[in-house]
């Protein structure tokens, strides 16, 4: 993700960073220019149309439709950007749950009991690791700290989350039937538990549900049959500066949709996504810290 200062507008307009969408767009900004250009040419030189020519009346289509397509990227983006901020409110519950998981632990496990307290230390952090992984590569491989974690017995081939998860759970019902917990604080630990498969199902949610697939691609047809028809209705009464108006309108509505695309996956490797890896790396730490 990346980490900037936003009362810095100087930086913004002048610094192109790989996520900016002008790069990605520069391609086809540059096809629309010359695409214009042909289209203005023919009007001006070949055909000879006048400003009293019927096709002039394509600006009113324009006019009309340019608020409906600003009412379609509204909710796109408003949507997408809805799907991230859930997405950094599900990774923010799992920090905070993970910590109070570790504060719990630490004050119920007795201090000569290091073998349990070592557990919990390093496996509470692994699932915030193997959950970044699962959500990353939709597959389920175990990666923490570049290790191979063979003593824990995980089948690469099963549900990644599910089974730290299924360990956490008993381990502390061992400790329950040993005496070292009571029941209540069974019953306390047992909901921070449950909040780990919570978080990951609901990320999941977010994961394998895209925006339904007919309003994506109507929204990027109805993009470019708008701005192939600008040319027509601008290069009478604009002349050749109908191109560089109609690359910058171009410019306007595919950034926005590009935008939209990119933040509605939280869980993806783009600049802008969320930086899991980073949390997972905190969750470690802090959790270290905590059971001692």
């Amino acid at each position: 993700m990346i980490t900037y200062n936003p009362k810095d507008w100087f930086t913004f307009i002048f610094r192109f960073h790989k996520a900016d969408t002008l790069r990605q767009l520069s391609p086809l900004i540059i096809a629309i220019c010359i695409y214009s250009w042909v289209i203005t040419f023919l009007e001006l030189h070949i055909f000879m149309l006048s400003k009293n020519s019927h096709i002039t009346n394509i600006t009113t289509m324009h006019t009309l439709l340019s608020f409906v397509i600003s009412m379609l990227l509204v909710f796109r983006t408003n949507t997408a950007y809805d799907r991230w901020w859930e997405g950094r409110k599900l990774w923010g519950s799992l920090v905070n749950n993970s910590r109070n998981l570790a504060i719990k632990l630490q004050s119920m496990l007795p201090v000569e009991e290091e073998a349990h307290r070592a557990f919990f230390r390093k496996t509470i952090p692994m699932y915030a690791s193997v959950l970044a992984h699962h959500l990353h590569a939709e597959s389920t491989r175990l990666a923490l700290d570049e290790q191979e974690h063979t003593e824990l017995n995980l089948d690469s081939n099963r549900h990644m989350p599910n089974q730290v998860a299924s360990m956490l759970m008993q381990r502390v019902n061992r400790l329950y039937e040993e005496g070292k917990i009571k029941g209540d604080q069974l019953i306390i630990l047992n909901n921070e538990l449950l909040s780990f498969t919570d978080i990951c199902g609901a990320c999941e949610r977010i994961k394998n549900t895209p925006i339904p697939f007919s309003y994506s691609v109507f929204l990027k047809k109805f993009i470019f049959f708008y701005v192939m028809t600008l040319p027509f209705s601008l290069a009478i009464s604009l002349g050749y500066l109908a191109i560089p108006v109609v690359a910058f309108i171009f410019y306007v509505l595919a950034s926005l949709e590009l935008i939209a695309e990119e933040i509605e996956d939280p869980f993806g490797s783009d600049e802008n996504d969320l930086p899991m890896t980073k949390m997972a790396s905190n969750i470690k730490k802090h959790v270290a810290e905590i059971i001692l």
